[in-house]
């Protein structure tokens, strides 16, 4: 009975965050179905990128720039501005970038990856924003060294002042556990993923996976300071491996690339997908896709950005907007080519990674199978990691900095990432959509009003590129 109405309470939170909250009808019997989130991001984000004149834009130059500058750290264990990029690519590379692509492309067809472009560019600067803001109001880590901050220490700022008695925000306290939530239902899927994927390449059973999972990730989380270090080798390798294969699998379907192109902005634009009423999948599928894949608005990557020892905010924040090209522009760009270049009728009533290894299969046989096995398990294990970076400062603000709740959380995680590799689907998987949606809002609470802070930060910053 309780358990019942537990998840009657859960798929209801979940509908309501995820699900169409309104429906817009379109001509020939079409209709837009959107949800609470993409009513809160992307008018958010085309509202920021209006504020910081087009940033993505005319501020990518600068960005490619700042991520070829020399390390310079001034606190002892602190990570640069491009560490707690590779950070937050390695949380936001994940399963949404591979089967994730995969099943926006399936729903809403080729049109579908126009639309997670444009929603990865307006994703930017609200990436921007939240990264400044992190790096704003970060402050010393007393148990890792460095720094810490994010989202629930700028919206703790937003609502305590300074001469305030109370040491904690409401709002912050409900953005850190959100998180924490999201986090370790995150835990779970990685943990299915990496064994499904190694079952369908190598048809080792899910438990050796899963151990050997366990085991790996253990040794290098519940150590003190060596995420970042193994970050630092695995997110470079397989995010240069996978876009060295797709370019491969492009060039020797050099051919095919400009029908592809025009199918994109054909069915992303076209009359066809409008009269059959097929548009509001094209158009939410790629929206969702971008959203889910980039995390921009979530308030997660601010949580590296802020460990960052840089010279200037708006540094941090320029690499983080350049973050969600990374993700989006390169690397989803990349599932989807592997799979636009794929015969359709080969891939017909497959779905998920089943659907991806198909597609892999075709343009490199069996080696293709394995190598997305191998790549899935490096994005897989490389999120586990960041998140557990993530979680970091959300602990140490619930619990005080203290090595048990940290340890704690880490071993809770651990023992997530167990189960999710073992069990099959189940509805308790949907933590980490409720977790980042939950995430979202409380973020933003804060993010809006002050994002004038992270714009005046930009101005300053490039007053200071033009002395």
């Amino acid at each position: 009975m309780i358990m019942n109405i537990f998840k009657l309470i859960f798929t209801s939170v979940y509908q309501f965050l995820w699900g169409d909250l309104i429906t817009l009808p379109l001509p020939g019997g079409s209709s837009v179905g959107l949800s609470l989130l993409v009513l809160i991001l992307i008018p958010t984000g085309i509202y920021f990128t209006i504020r910081t004149k087009f940033l993505p834009f005319r501020l990518f130059p600068e960005m490619l720039k700042i991520t070829t500058e020399k390390k310079t750290t001034s606190e002892k264990n602190s990570i640069s501005g491009v560490q707690a990029l590779i950070i937050s690519t390695a949380t936001r590379v994940g399963m949404g970038n591979l089967v994730g692509v995969v099943a926006a492309i399936s729903a809403g067809g080729a049109g579908a990856v126009f639309w997670m472009w444009v929603t990865a560019l307006l994703g930017s600067s609200t990436a921007f924003i939240e990264a400044t803001l992190a790096q704003i109001y970060k402050e010393k880590d007393p148990l890792y060294g460095g720094y810490r901050g994010g989202p629930a220490y700028y919206i703790h700022h937003f609502f305590i002042k300074k001469d305030s008695k109370r040491k904690r925000s409401v709002i912050a306290c409900l953005f850190a556990i959100s998180g924490l939530i999201c986090w370790c239902g995150i835990s779970q899927v990685i943990g299915n993923s990496v064994s499904s994927a190694f079952t369908n390449a190598f048809q080792i059973p899910p438990i050796y996976t899963t151990v050997l999972l366990v085991l790996v990730a253990a040794v290098i989380v519940l150590r003190k300071n060596a995420t970042v270090k193994v970050l630092d080798v695995i997110v470079p390798i397989m995010a240069s491996f996978y876009f060295l294969m797709t370019l491969f699998i492009i060039f020797t379907n050099i051919g095919q690339l400009p029908a592809v192109f025009q199918q994109i902005f054909a069915e992303a634009f076209g009359l066809r997908q409008v009269v059959a009423g097929g548009f509001g999948a094209v158009l939410m599928n790629g929206a969702k896709r971008g959203l889910f894949s980039n995390e921009a608005g979530s308030g997660s990557a601010p949580c590296a950005a802020a460990a960052a020892d840089i010279s200037h905010p708006a540094k941090e924040g320029l690499l983080q907007a350049f973050g969600v090209f990374i993700d989006t522009i390169v690397i989803c760009s990349c599932s989807a080519m592997i799979m636009l270049l794929t015969p359709a009728e080969l891939t017909q009533g497959l779905a998920g990674m089943d659907l991806l290894q198909a597609a892999m299969n075709y343009h490199l046989g069996n080696f293709g199978v394995i190598f997305i096995a191998v790549i899935l398990w490096l994005f897989s294990f490389s999120t586990f990691i960041g998140i557990l970076f993530y979680a970091r400062p959300n602990i140490a603000y619930l619990f005080g900095d203290n090595w048990l709740s940290q340890n704690l959380y880490k071993i809770l995680a651990l023992i997530m990432l167990f189960i999710g590799g073992l069990a099959a689907y189940t509805f308790v998987w949907d933590l980490g959509d409720i977790g980042i949606g939950l995430m979202t809002i409380f973020n933003m609470i804060a993010l809006i009003p002050l994002s004038r802070q992270a714009i005046d930060s930009l101005k300053d910053y490039e007053k200071q590129k033009k002395q």
